[in-house]
Order: C-alpha cells, then structure tokens, then sequence
C-alpha cells in the first residue's frame, strides 16, 4: 500500500489530506485478520511521517489556509446476532473473557502491532471461536495524533521554528485528553444510540498515551515490560532484584534470555544465540544520567512471561500512575511487595503479611472507584503467595503461620497518620481489624481491580509506630539487608507458581461485570 494521499473538502475545513481509502475486510483466520491491522497500521504511520517531513521542510506563509492531514487507527468489528456462544466452545467457555455479551455490534481501535499483535492473535482467535461470526477489520474515524505515529525517541518539535510549532495544530491532529477517558474500564461508558458497544477497555490513543508515559516514567520500553510485574516501595528490592537478574544471566541454562535495565541497558544470557537474540523486539539504549521516577527493570522470557519489577516510591500517587499506564499492556498479574506498619502486638519485625482485604484511605481513586465497591482477594494469587512463603522458608504448618499473618490491610495517603490528634485514624484502623499500613497496596489491587489485573499483596512488617518499635535509620537499615532477599524470592517463587499453573486460570470471573468487554 502506498502513502499518496487523497485531498477531499470536509465540513468546516477547506482540504483533508488522508492515505488511499482501504475498504473493510471480513476474516475468519486470526493470523490474516492481525497481518491486515498492521498492514493498515503501518501504512498510516508512514503517511504521518512523511507529511510530517514535508511540513517540517517546507517555508509557512503565516497567512496562508494550510490543508489538513489526518490518518485514523485500525478498528476490529464483530457483528453477532446470537445472544450465547457456539455450543461447541468448551474450551474457551471456561475463560471469563473472549466472547460479547449479547447481540450487537462491537468494535475497538488498534495500534502498535510491534506490542499488540500475539494479544491481538488470541483475542481475535476466542471471538471467532464462541461466535463463529467474521471479523471485519477496517479504518476508524479516530484519528492518530501525529506525536504517537512516531518512533519512541522521536522529538521533532524541537526542530520546529516558532511559526511551524504554532500552526502544527492547525495540520495534524495533537492527543486530545477528552478521547481517553477512563469510562470503559470505569463502568460509566454509555454508548449513543446507534453506536457500537466496545471490544477493549483501552482504545487506541488511549494506549499511545499510556505508552508515551510509561517509557517517561519508568525509563524503558514499553517493548521490554513482561506479563507479570512486582511493585515495591524501596530501592533496597530493586539492588536485590539487580543483582539475581545479573546472576541469571550467566546461566547459559537460564529461562529468561535478557536483563534491561533503565536506558534500556540489555544484558544478555551467557550462551544467547544469534537467533535468539534477533526474536527479541525492543530498543537498547545506554544508562540515564540520572533515574527516572519510577525506574522498571525486566528479566524478559522470549514470550514475555517474564518479570517485570517497578520501584514506584512512596505514596499512593505513584501508585495509581504506574498502575493506570501499565495496565494498557494487559499483564496477567501484578503484585506488591513492600514494607508495611505491623499493628498488632503478636507481629515482630520481619513477618509477613497477606492481604486479604483493603481499607481505603489512598483517595486517588475515589473519584474512578467508589469506596463501596468491594476488593475481593483473588484465591489463585492467595495461594501462590502463601506456597511461595513455604517454599522459601522451608516452614509449614503452625511455623508457618508464626511468620505469615493473612489480614485487612490499610493503605493511606498520610505517612504521618500516626501523629494526628485524637487517635482517629487508629480506631478506624481497629474497627476495621487492619492488621498492617502502608501507602500503596490498596491502590495496585484496587487499580488491578478496575482494570480487570490479577493483583495480591505481601508485605513485610518494618516497623510497629504503635508499640514503640518506630522506624529509625540504624535498625531499618539493618532489618533491609536481612530481610529483603527473602521477601524478593518468595515473590520470585509466586510468579514462577502462577505462570506454571496456566495464566488462563488467573483472569478471574470476580475481576468481570455482568457486561463486559471482550478483550482480557
């Protein structure tokens, strides 16, 4: 497909310049249906690039009426009239996603095939499989800003003079913050009479967005993120989780085939084949002259069943800000492993704690998930975390259970609640049986909740602010080096638990409304 464009008057802009129209097409092969959105998708891009090079190069008359460019993401429709699913999907009639939930007509809008098309592959597979109806893919009408319709490095807008930046707005379509609401994922998406119900819970500019972030905030390619990601609140995991990674790599044996790091700076597996290395897609980079905010590092496995582990800081905030972007990559499972306040005088420094519960007091979702809705603990990840504390301290039974207290935990957006007048927040804390605090727990499960993520939480007790154990430099320092390369393997060891247990039995049912998208 080439890039010549078509120029055609359009209601209140004299001239639209677009790439050839390209009629939808109805597939019944996942493979052809995915090789034919990125054929769409590629050849959109390259015709925003090279628009954008010949606006860049050609001289502006600040008077002149310049002509608008405009390329649109890929869609997949499904039209269905069945209001069940074929009789003969057994297999896929287990899963709690891959099918509509009525008859109708369902669409969403693609992009980044480069990340998207094995996720692409299985979505698309599971629909023709329960509905034994085609799928038509085409182009939308959602225009693709021109800043996400380029590489990941490219920052062209410095090369602009003065009169090419402020005129970009009036050739090219900029991100628009109003087509990326959260409504789906929320439950309050109401689609106008005659539209179509969604596919996903993300469209396409919504991902780029999300993507342009993540690669900000974390300091690595979206490419090199994995399917399962550890979050922690402290540097002292990720020199641990640094230094495991680094000594994975010299195994020629090893499972996973590369280390990135922030910049992302690649080692690779002692003994990686040419092959192998050329079946890995992401950039290579150099180290950042300084961290970014919330640095990710991955130990990446060719199917990207790998681990990725995130040091968001401290605070609720950064919490929700990883969550809501990373979760545009559709991880089966995401989990916390951090510190906490133990509450209770049975808890010595150094127990574990497994959330079973939520008490909310972060705020930063209030807005997108009202407190009365509920965060159930999700029984496959409950157990591959309680197994994996066995497995790592060789306990069982009442020993066991001496160091691993299961309980509500409480996650507030105050890290100096304990100093607050009238003991308030404790008695909240008590009515609630909250047995450990912290600052970020409660928004990764109830984000992973909204977003329909696996998520579960096992912290580890540093500090006890209502019995006199306060957390002071001298003893936390020490407590982190003995205790912090346990706490990291035992989530190590829950990861490898779930990924040989099948991903398909992670996506809960509890996790899906009773009108839900299609898409994990």
């Amino acid at each position: 497909m080439n890039h010549r464009s078509e120029t055609h008057p359009t209601d209140g802009v004299p001239h639209l310049r677009t790439p050839p129209f390209v009629a939808p097409q109805s597939f019944t092969d996942a493979d052809a249906a995915v090789a034919h959105v990125r054929q769409l998708y590629d050849a959109a891009g390259g015709f925003l690039q090279a628009e954008l090079n010949a606006y860049v190069r050609t001289p502006l008359d600040p008077d002149a009426t310049l002509a608008r460019v405009r390329a649109t993401y890929p869609l997949v429709r499904l039209r269905t009239q069945r209001a069940t699913r074929l009789p003969q999907a057994r297999v896929a009639g287990r899963l709690s996603y891959g099918f509509v939930a009525g008859p109708g007509r369902y669409e969403t809008t693609l992009t980044r095939p480069d990340l998207f098309a094995d996720y692409w592959r299985e979505q698309f597979r599971l629909l023709l499989d329960n509905h034994g109806e085609p799928l038509d893919i085409g182009l939308s009408n959602e225009p693709i800003p021109v800043h996400f319709a380029l590489g990941e490095d490219a920052h062209f807008e410095g090369e602009l003079d003065p009169l090419h930046r402020a005129r970009l707005a009036d050739v090219f379509d900029l991100p628009d913050l109003s087509a990326m609401d959260d409504g789906i994922a929320n439950g309050t998406h109401t689609p106008p009479p005659g539209a179509p119900q969604p596919l996903a819970l993300f469209t396409g500019a919504r991902i780029d967005y999300s993507l342009q972030r993540l690669r900000h905030y974390s300091g690595t390619s979206p490419a090199w993120f994995q399917n399962f990601v550890l979050f922690t609140n402290y540097g002292f995991y990720v020199d641990e989780f640094v230094r495991l990674a680094q000594q994975e790599m010299t195994r020629p044996d090893s499972e996973y085939v590369a280390f990135v790091e922030p910049g992302n700076v690649i080692t690779w597996r002692a003994g990686l084949t040419a092959a192998e290395g050329c079946a890995l897609t992401g950039p290579t980079g150099s180290p950042p002259p300084r961290l970014p905010q919330m640095p990710a590092y991955h130990l990446v496995r060719a199917d990207r069943s790998g681990i990725t582990l995130v040091n968001i800081g401290v605070g609720p905030s950064n919490a929700k800000t990883a969550t809501d972007h990373i979760a545009v990559l559709r991880p089966h499972a995401w989990l916390m492993l951090g510190h906490c306040a133990g509450l209770r005088t049975s808890q010595q420094l150094g127990d574990y704690v497994l959330a079973h519960a939520y008490v909310r007091e972060d705020h930063v979702l209030d807005e997108e998930l009202p407190l009365w809705v509920p965060i159930p603990a999700l029984a496959e990840i409950q157990q591959a975390l309680e197994a994996a504390v066995a497995d790592v301290t060789g306990l069982e039974g009442a020993a066991l259970k001496g160091v691993l207290r299961t309980g509500t935990v409480a996650s507030t957006d105050n890290r100096n609640w304990e100093l607050l007048p009238d003991n308030l927040p404790q008695r909240r804390f008590s009515q609630s049986r909250a047995v450990a605090l912290d600052m970020e727990s409660a928004t990764i499960a109830a984000n992973g909740f909204r977003f329909r993520v696996p998520y579960g939480t096992l912290l580890c007790v540093s500090d006890k602010p209502l019995h006199g154990a306060i957390k002071l430099p001298g003893m936390a320092d020490r407590f982190y080096r003995e205790r912090v390369d346990q706490h990291l393997r035992i989530g190590l060891r829950a990861i490898e638990r779930l990924r040989a247990a099948g991903v398909d039995q992670l996506h809960s049912r509890k996790l899906r409304s009773f009108a839900e998208v299609a898409f994990q």
